[in-house]
């Protein structure tokens, strides 16, 4: 993609001008964004995934004496006929794997990491539904798909801002509107994080929300240090071999900080054990369980290659790559591979490609270390048969 060609996405401006306007700065409203859409997936349907027990989802429902009620999926089958005619909100997570129709949807934004993108999630709200005024740690663009939806935008907040007493929904106590808008089918909204907003249903809509992964400093800091310690022997600890006599025995010298911040530094500096956890961390799917293959050898990989089996991409599955020195790692759902660097165009093509099949594979068939990686993404589940 060109970062400097108009986007209708982005209301005529570039990928280059809304990064460095916008991303992470100030919200961004497009009016028809996505022109004369159509949600590829309607209420009903929406309900019926909340149903499923793989799916997460949730209910937000306004009552006058209980104002918010959190109720989470998986519901049963008579669970929406009891709601009220209004002010109630079913949410589901990812719906962009369980619908090939959203998931298609993300190609609208590669112009951000894909490893960035969280998921898909889609709303249904009756008349007068919300989830109350309340901010996100994330960006957000929020794309309306059937019906209206009116939303306040307020200040910026942080983990000071007062919220309501609420054991399950995090709403602000207190929200400064400094804007208003109704969006209508095809428009979308853009929120950086943090940013106070406010949307309530005209009437029964759908709004479709691409969230990102923005993972915090002490989530960072605890996963990476795990993961670190994995390759640290046991007699690596403090030393103060060169430690004067002291005065004070109580006192904890600064030459102590020093010697310590020295160890600390030596190993998290490793920026290839740095990467090589950032890309597990940043592949990992939401739903493991959902990403799961198949036992093949390579000669069968190759033989249904070429009576015409087509490979496509687990929609659970997160797949990245990144260079290591002269080599590459490839980053597949969790896991992590080092190969050569002469499989670039392969790893490309393998994050890239709608499908995998014996035209756009063919050059690597006969590589040895590329049907050998081609082989344990499908052994591992990041790949499967289309017709599976």
């Amino acid at each position: 993609m060109n970062p400097d060609t108009p986007l209708q996405l982005l209301g005529g401006l570039t990928a280059r001008e809304f990064m460095r306007d916008y991303w992470q700065k100030k919200p961004l409203l497009v009016r028809q964004a996505f022109p004369d859409f159509e949600s590829p997936i309607d209420a009903d349907e929406l309900a019926g995934l909340a149903l499923e027990e793989e799916v997460e989802s949730r209910l937000v429902i306004e009552h006058g004496e209980r104002p918010w009620e959190l109720r989470r999926g998986p519901f049963e089958e008579d669970a929406f006929s009891t709601l009220p005619e209004r002010d109630w909100t079913l949410l589901v997570q990812a719906v962009d794997q369980f619908v090939p129709e959203v998931g298609e949807l993300l190609e609208h934004f590669r112009f951000l990491p894909s490893w960035r993108i969280d998921d898909v999630m889609i709303s249904f709200a009756a008349p007068g539904g919300s989830v109350g005024p309340h901010f996100d740690n994330y960006d957000v663009f929020l794309l309306q798909g059937q019906g209206k939806r009116n939303w306040k935008i307020g200040q910026m907040c942080d983990s000071d801002s007062p919220l309501l007493e609420h054991a399950d929904l995090r709403i602000l106590a207190e929200f400064e509107q400094s804007d208003e808008w109704t969006l209508e089918p095809g428009d979308m909204l853009y929120l950086p994080p943090r940013l106070a907003h406010y949307g309530i249903a005209e009437d029964d809509c759908l709004t479709y929300s691409v969230g990102f992964r923005a993972p915090g400093a002490a989530e960072v800091l605890t996963h990476f240090t795990d993961f670190l310690s994995q390759f640290l022997p046991d007699e690596e600890r403090y030393t103060d071999a060169d430690a004067e006599p002291v005065s004070d025995p109580h006192q904890i010298q600064h030459d102590a900080l020093d010697r310590l911040k020295k160890l600390l530094t030596e190993h998290m500096g490793d920026e290839r054990l740095l990467l090589t956890w950032f890309g597990q961390f940043m592949t990992e799917p939401r739903y493991p369980e959902l990403v799961s293959g198949e036992t093949l050898d390579e000669v069968e990989l190759i033989e249904s290659l070429a009576q015409g089996a087509i490979l496509i991409r687990n929609p659970s599955a997160r797949l990245a790559w990144s260079e290591v020195d002269d080599n590459l790692l490839l980053f597949a759902s969790g896991q992590s591979r080092l190969l050569p660097g002469d499989l670039r165009e392969l790893l490309k093509l393998i994050c890239a490609a709608d499908a995998l099949h014996i035209e756009n594979l063919e050059q690597w068939l006969e590589n040895d270390q590329g049907i050998t990686l081609i082989c344990e993404l499908v052994k591992q589940g990041s790949l499967g048969f289309a017709n599976e």
